[in-house]
């Protein structure tokens, strides 16, 4: 898929680095540089390693996740078990992970530095089991104040909230993912009236992250119109509704065309884009990993619940390993 011609963040390579290993791609080899320049490798070892860099692992992509209902937590279904195999999938383990979640809503970018994440229960009505669960990954001041600092460099005032822990559209999934909750975790709030524009350049300017192995994931709902859940009975496998599917399916096909002008004017373009989402802070999360990323997109995993709550999960940039593809 070709690199976006939208004004992103691509910019003329380093004739350096178009040599005969053009296999190796322009993100990997912006890893070699980072290492050749950090000391992790020794002297006169740069033109070698540019000629090696299929021995390096590529950068992580950025990620949008569907986090669905909180009973994802403990409910078997497709997109849990695309979860649980989502670390074996990605090319490195992250140093960090930085959470865009929908459930997160704030005036202005705010980046969470609690001295310890608290589990936050942010639903009502759902078995006790949920409330009992708790997910104490690490916080990161540090990741949150480079966070900042790098919206900042672009314009962008960030502030830090050290009370916020994490709510069910981060720990949801990160719990399936990484169950061990040894990753720092930090998390970004939404400015829902910002729209999509907003988020995607949220994403550009986060984006330099991913070449410190940091992991950038938006977590939303690739649909997410609530008031028809009483419709489909609350059956987890109740038949997609048409108006989920015209929607996903349009939504899909501009992510893999790479049409980022007609994905930022969704709403006008999309059909049933407000049926779909008749509030925007379920998919700004997408626009987040989608301007983060680079380079090729691809589809991790697609499913339906209850009907109207489309599971898609996407990742942008440096691909996880095709050779693993994800539970049905």
């Amino acid at each position: 898929m070709p690199r976006r011609q939208d004004g992103g963040r691509s910019a003329s390579p380093d004739p350096r680095l178009e040599s005969p290993s053009a296999i190796v791609g322009r993100g990997v080899q912006r890893r070699i540089e980072i290492r050749a320049g950090s000391g992790w490798l020794p002297p006169g070892a740069y033109l070698i390693a540019t000629w090696a860099a299929a021995s390096f692992p590529a950068m992580l992509p950025a990620l949008f996740l569907s986090h669905g209902s909180p009973m994802l937590a403990i409910e078997d279904a497709a997109a849990r078990r695309c979860l649980q195999t989502l670390p074996g999938r990605l090319p490195e383990r992250p140093k960090a992970i930085l959470m865009v979640s929908a459930h997160w809503e704030r005036l202005r970018p705010t980046l969470s530095a609690p001295p310890v994440n608290e589990t936050i229960h942010d639903f009502g009505g759902f078995p006790q089991e949920l409330y009992a669960i708790r997910y104490p990954a690490p916080a990161s001041p540090d990741l949150a104040e480079r966070a900042a600092a790098l919206l900042a460099a672009g314009g962008l005032s960030a502030q830090i909230d050290h009370r916020r822990g994490l709510d069910h559209g981060a720990w949801i999934p990160l719990r399936l993912a990484w169950p061990d909750a040894d990753i720092p975790v930090v998390q970004l709030s939404v400015q829902t009236r910002l729209g999509p524009d907003h988020h995607y350049r949220l994403g550009q300017l986060l984006a330099p992250l991913r070449e410190e192995g940091v992991l950038i994931v938006g977590s939303g709902s690739f649909t997410h119109d609530l008031s028809a859940f009483r419709s489909t009975g609350g059956v987890l496998d109740a038949p997609e509704r048409d108006w989920v599917h015209v929607f996903a399916e349009w939504m899909t096909n501009a992510l893999a065309e790479n049409r980022v002008q007609d994905l930022l004017d969704y709403r006008r373009l999309a059909p049933e884009a407000e049926h779909n989402h008749p509030t925007e802070e379920h998919l700004l999360p997408l626009f987040v990993a989608l301007g983060a990323g680079s380079g090729e997109t691809r589809r991790l995993h697609t499913s339906t619940t209850y009907g109207i709550l489309r599971m898609d999960a996407f990742a942008f940039g440096s691909q996880p390993d095709a050779q693993k593809p994800a539970a049905a």
